[in-house]
C-alpha cells in the first residue's frame, strides 16, 4: 500500500505541475497532504514536515541571501562589463548565446555548489535573453543540463555520498568516470546548439519582417559591437521608426547614436530585436537588469563590489564558515556601502522581495513532500519495492540497473535517502554476481543529471525563480533530455568498463 501510495503521490505531483493545473508550491503542500493522510499519519504528519523543515532552514537561508547579494550587484552594475563581453564574444545569434550559457554554466560549476552556479549563470545571461526575445526556458534548461552533468564531480556531494556509503575512496569511483563526463559535457553542448537553432528559427519566424527569412546564420550579426559595419546583403541594416522599420546605412548609426554606439538593435514601440550591435543608451536595456540609466547603479564603487564579491567566492569554496553566515555578512556590507541611507536599504530589500519569497517559500514547501515520504515509510517500502522485483536472472546486469533506477529514484527522493539507504542494499545483491562495490557507485552516479532537475533540490527552485520561468515549463524541456544525458553516461561507463556487467 505505501509502495503504491507513494508512486501514486508524486505522479500526481508531478502531472499537476506540469499541466499548470496548481502551483508548484501549493502542489508541494497538499498532495503530499493528502497522501499522507491517506497512509495513517494522522495527525502526526504536522511533526514529520517540521522535523524535515528543521533540515531546510539552513538551505533557505543560504537562498535567501544569495538572491539578495546577487540582486544587489546587478542593481549596481557590477555585470554589466561581463554581460556587454559576452555580447561581443557571441554577437546576438541565438545559437551561439545558448551554447555560451552552457560553457558558462559548466565552467563554473566548477565550484560544485548548484546555487551558486545557477546565480551567476542567470545574472550573466538573463538580460541577454531579455533582450534578444529568447525564452529563459532556454535558459534553465541548459544551465540545468551543464550543473547536472557537472554534478558528479568529487565535491560535489553524490560521488562523495557513494563512496562513503560504500566504504571506498573516492578518487575510485570518480577517476573511471571521466570519460562518461566527456561524453555528456557532449551531449549537453550538442543539445544547447539545437536549442539555439531552434530560438533562431522561431525569432524570424515570429518577426519576419524585422529579421527577415534568412537561410544561414549570417542575418544574425556575430560582433556586435562593429560599429554598425554588420549589414544585411544589401549593405543595410534596418532600425523601427514610427509605424515600420526604415533602412539604415550599415556603415553609419542611426540618430542620434555616435558612430561608436553601432547601430541600434531594437524596435523602440516594439522592443523586437534586428540586426545590430548593443549600446548602453539603447532604449531595450530600459526593461532589463541592465538599463544604463537605473537609479541603483553605482559606478564609483566597481572595484570595491568586485572585490566583495571575489571575497565572498574565495569564502565560499574554502567552506570556512556556514555559507548562509557569508552571505548575511556580504549583503550586510553590500547594503551599507552601496545605499548608505536606511530609506534606500529598506528599498533594495523590498525590491527583491518577490524571489526571495518565491524561492524560499518553495524550500519550505519541498519539507512537505520529503517529510511525508519519510515520515510515514514511504520512501523505505519504495526501496525495498525496487530490489525485490528484480529477478535473479538480472543479477548480472546489477550496476546496469542501479544505473537506471537512479534516474528516477534520484529524482524522486533526496541523494542522502538514495545513496544512504537504496544503494548498499543494491550494492550488497550484486556482490553475489562478482559485481564490485565500485563499480555499483559509479553505476549510482550516472542519475544526477536527472536528479538535479528535482523539485526537491533547492538549488533548481532558485533558477526557475530567479529567471521567471515555471516549473513544469522547464521540466517538458528539460526532463527527457537529461535522460539522454545520463544514458549515455551509463553507456559509456560499460564501454570503457568503468561499469561491468558480472
Amino acid at each position: 500500500m505505501l509502495v503504491l501510495l507513494g508512486f501514486a503521490m508524486i505522479a500526481v505531483f508531478m502531472v499537476l505541475i506540469m499541466t499548470k493545473k496548481l502551483t508548484p508550491v501549493l502542489a508541494l503542500i497538499i498532495v503530499p497532504t493528502v497522501f499522507g493522510l491517506f497512509a495513517g499519519a494522522g495527525l502526526g504528519i504536522g511533526d514529520m514536515v517540521l522535523d524535515a523543515m528543521k533540515s531546510m532552514t539552513s538551505t533557505a537561508a543560504l537562498l535567501m541571501f544569495a538572491i539578495i547579494y546577487f540582486g544587489l550587484m546587478i542593481d549596481v552594475g557590477l555585470f554589466d562589463p561581463l554581460v556587454r563581453f559576452i555580447l561581443r564574444k557571441l554577437g546576438n545569434d541565438p545559437a551561439k548565446v545558448v551554447l555560451g550559457t552552457a560553457i558558462l554554466a559548466a565552467a563554473v560549476s566548477l565550484d560544485g555548489d548548484g546555487s551558486t552556479t545557477f546565480i551567476l549563470t542567470t545574472a550573466a545571461m538573463l538580460p541577454i535573453y531579455l533582450r534578444l526575445k529568447m525564452s529563459p526556458v532556454v535558459l534553465t534548461c541548459v544551465a540545468g543540463l551543464a550543473n547536472g552533468t557537472m554534478n558528479i564531480l568529487p565535491w560535489g556531494g553524490p560521488t562523495a555520498r557513494a563512496a562513503t556509503a560504500l566504504k571506498l575512496d573516492v578518487n575510485d569511483v570518480f577517476v573511471p568516470m571521466i570519460p562518461s563526463l566527456i561524453a555528456g559535457l557532449v551531449v549537453v553542448l550538442v543539445f544547447s546548439w539545437l536549442l539555439g537553432l531552434q530560438e533562431r528559427n522561431r525569432l524570424r519566424a515570429t518577426a519576419p519582417e524585422i529579421w527577415g527569412m534568412p537561410d544561414s546564420a549570417e542575418a544574425f550579426s556575430a560582433e556586435p559591437f562593429d560599429g554598425g559595419t554588420s549589414g544585411s546583403a544589401g549593405g543595410t541594416s534596418r532600425r523601427g521608426s514610427g509605424s515600420g522599420a526604415a533602412p539604415v546605412p550599415a556603415t553609419g548609426g542611426p540618430a542620434g547614436l555616435s558612430p561608436e554606439g553601432s547601430s541600434v538593435a531594437v524596435l523602440e514601440r516594439t522592443g523586437t530585436l534586428v540586426e545590430g550591435t548593443v549600446d548602453d543608451r539603447d532604449s531595450a536595456m530600459a526593461d532589463t537588469a541592465l538599463d544604463p540609466n537605473r537609479k541603483t547603479l553605482r559606478p564609483k564603487l566597481q572595484w570595491f563590489n568586485l572585490g566583495l564579491t571575489v571575497c565572498v567566492m574565495v569564502m565560499l569554496v574554502a567552506d570556512l564558515v556556514p555559507l548562509p553566515f557569508v552571505f548575511m555578512v556580504g549583503s550586510a556590507i553590500a547594503l551599507l556601502v552601496n545605499f548608505p541611507k536606511v530609506k534606500d536599504q529598506g528599498a533594495q530589500l523590498i525590491a527583491h522581495a518577490p524571489s526571495i519569497v518565491a524561492v524560499v517559500s518553495m524550500v519550505m514547501a519541498a519539507a512537505v513532500l520529503t517529510g511525508v515520504l519519510k515520515g510515514t515509510g514511504m520512501v523505505e517500502a519504495m526501496s525495498a519495492w525496487l530490489v525485490q522485483i528484480i529477478p535473479t536472472s538480472m543479477g548480472p546486469f546489477m550496476a546496469v540497473i542501479t544505473g537506471v533506477l537512479s534516474i528516477p529514484m534520484t529524482f524522486f527522493m533526496s541523494n542522502d535517502a538514495f545513496y544512504f539507504g537504496v544503494l548498499p542494499v543494491l550494492s550488497e545483491t550484486a556482490a553475489h554476481y562478482g559485481i564490485s562495490a565500485a563499480e555499483m557507485a559509479r553505476a549510482s552516479i550516472t542519475g544526477q543529471p536527472f536528479h538535479l532537475q528535482s523539485p526537491l533540490v533547492p538549488a533548481i527552485l532558485l533558477l526557475v525563480s530567479l529567471a521567471k520561468v515555471d516549473l513544469g515549463d522547464h521540466h517538458k524541456k528539460v526532463l527527457w533530455r537529461t535522460a539522454v544525458i545520463s544514458l549515455v553516461m551509463l553507456g559509456v561507463g560499460m564501454l570503457t568498463g568503468a561499469i561491468g556487467i558480472g
